[in-house]
């Protein structure tokens, strides 16, 4: 539920996993930008990566939501039901104006990391998506210059504003989008899910990396916990569709 004038990122992604990195570009939009909320809208699958195995969507918003674990973090999965309505991919380009038409009052703002600027121009309909929200671009280790450089940048370079002037961005008119420089984490979903990714070429420090094994251990002990808690709640719910079959026999 969204309020008029209410101030909301939005951040989306297949968050396969969640992690530490999601809730801290997420805890500095919420200030840098001055929002009421983040939306983290998980998706069904990215039709940019490769197909993989990917736990289902139910499992990760639950996931999602430990690792979010804050009030202005609303964690949704609503982009399955509209991709599963539409019998196809819940493109991004979809989701914002399905939003914008269901709440045309409130100031969205799209979030997203410095590596998805850098391949945005292969997102479907990425120059409309520019010309429909205001976009804050948060700052990822080993991308701020390759970001600076990408094609979209550079096709909306007169559309940047100063990070200085991030806390007016929800109220702009698109285009408008910037850059917004914080404390970088090393984590990925990639890394997490123990595959490979490109790293920054300092590479990362044994602390980073510490870090990043723990932060892999506690997804891994998550997944398998909201695993149990997903078949112990399709349990209950056959046992309860039963006890009220028998309840309607009898009556």
């Amino acid at each position: 539920m969204a309020a008029p004038n209410m101030r909301i990122g939005l951040l989306g992604g297949s968050f396969n996993p969640a992690h530490a990195a999601h809730r801290q570009i997420s805890l500095a939009a919420l200030k840098r930008l001055r929002l009421d909320q983040v939306w983290w809208l998980v998706s069904p699958g990215n039709p940019l990566k490769a197909k993989a195995k990917t736990p289902d969507l139910e499992t990760r918003i639950t996931i999602a939501r430990a690792v979010a674990h804050h009030p202005k973090i609303v964690v949704t999965g609503f982009e399955g039901a509209r991709a599963g309505a539409l019998s196809g991919s819940a493109y991004t380009i979809d989701t914002i104006r399905f939003l914008k038409r269901r709440y045309p009052t409130v100031n969205f703002v799209w979030l997203m990391g410095a590596d998805n600027l850098v391949s945005f121009h292969r997102w479907r309909s990425w120059e409309t998506l520019f010309r429909l929200v205001p976009i804050a671009v948060l700052d990822r280790p080993g991308y701020r210059l390759k970001a600076r450089a990408s094609r979209a940048a550079q096709r909306f370079a007169s559309a940047a504003i100063d990070e200085t002037d991030a806390p007016g961005l929800p109220g702009m008119e698109p285009p408008a989008w910037t850059l917004l420089t914080l404390p970088l984490s090393s984590l990925s979903s990639t890394r997490l899910r123990g595959g490979k990714e490109a790293t920054p070429s300092s590479g990362p420090s044994r602390k980073a990396a510490k870090a990043a094994k723990a932060a892999k251990k506690e997804i891994k002990q998550a997944v398998k916990a909201a695993k149990r808690r997903v078949k112990k709640d399709a349990k209950q719910a056959k046992r309860d569709a039963k006890a009220t079959k028998k309840s309607k026999k009898k009556a």
